[in-house]
């Protein structure tokens, strides 16, 4: 939003989910977007469903040249996309056709790609197949998260936005229609996924590890209590030890065995706490070597 209005388009309006509960607390709060919305003092829609006449018409009347959508997490009905005199585009964080769908910033780094990148692309009714205005790629870097790459993708995406609808705006524009080979889906992350096998390789726990962190956060069970693991590092020491085994502990080291190298847990969440180092997180535990961990909370 702010990119836009820096660039000088006019924000009509600001379309985001209705407000949920969240925290601890489970109190109403306010999405990022609508905050930043309200922020820059724009008019904010939130309908449960965007769908039916109402907001056909509100598009209508305010004569809107262009929808943008940015991870929205609700498909737009066809009468929708076509309404705008320019139609619609997405700001899709993916090479597409790789890694169509909900969650293509985990699913990237799970399967261990080398980059990724930022797709802007004409919306259609299929998911994430229009035809493809302009790619911009991105490196994954060994240490990146979901979170530290979302935040590099966020700013690619808003200057592929702002050169897109540049380029748009001087005339027709030749949009180059998706290869149907090598189409990869980025189907929605389910929590389950999130908790750690020790029977993997460490390659694999340090990509999962990376790809749930901030959320929901890659997670084991440890004398009885749920912790998340933020971040590793990856050793090559091969421990005799089965996997899920402590094999290291402080005074500012905690490793793990696995099914091949140990790790080193960099950063950790204990139940109900807040992110924080391995060396704080050992200060108020007395944990030892031989500890097991577990996939289950009463193993």
């Amino acid at each position: 939003m702010r990119t836009l209005i820096e660039a000088g388009h006019t924000v009509v309006a600001v379309y985001t989910q209705p407000d949920r509960p969240r925290g601890r607390g489970r109190k109403l709060r306010h999405s990022e977007v609508k905050q930043a919305a309200l922020e820059l003092g724009l008019p904010v829609r939130q309908p449960e469903k965007f769908a039916g006449e109402d907001e056909l018409q509100r598009i209508s009347d305010d004569q809107v040249d262009i929808l943008v959508v940015v991870a929205y997490g609700q498909i737009l009905p066809i009468g929708v996309l076509q309404q705008p005199r320019f139609g619609a585009v997405n700001v899709h964080a993916s090479l597409l056709p790789r890694w169509r769908g909900a969650a293509p910033i985990q699913r990237a780094l799970l399967s261990g790609d080398d980059e990724t990148g930022i797709t802007l692309m004409q919306m259609e009714a299929g998911l994430d197949t229009g035809p493809m205005l302009l790619q911009r790629s991105c490196v994954i870097e060994p240490d990146d998260s979901t979170g530290t790459l979302q935040r590099r993708l966020a700013r690619l995406g808003a200057d592929c936005l702002i050169e897109g609808l540049s380029l748009m705006a001087k005339g027709p524009f030749n949009a180059v229609t998706q290869s149907e080979s090598g189409v990869t889906y980025a189907h929605k992350i389910s929590k389950s996924e999130a908790n750690i096998d020790w029977d993997a390789p460490s390659a694999v726990i340090d990509r999962q590890i990376r790809a749930f962190n901030p959320i929901p956060g890659a997670f084991s069970h440890l004398s009885g209590e749920r912790i998340k693991i933020l971040a590793c590092e990856l050793t090559n020491v091969v421990s005799p030890d089965q996997p899920g085994i402590l094999v290291e502990v402080g005074p500012s080291r905690l490793g793990i065995s696995t099914a091949d190298t140990d790790i080193r847990v960099t950063e950790i969440q204990p139940a109900g706490g807040k992110p924080m180092a391995v060396k704080d997180f050992l200060n108020a535990r007395e944990l030892i070597v031989g500890a097991q961990l577990s996939q289950n909370p009463g193993s």
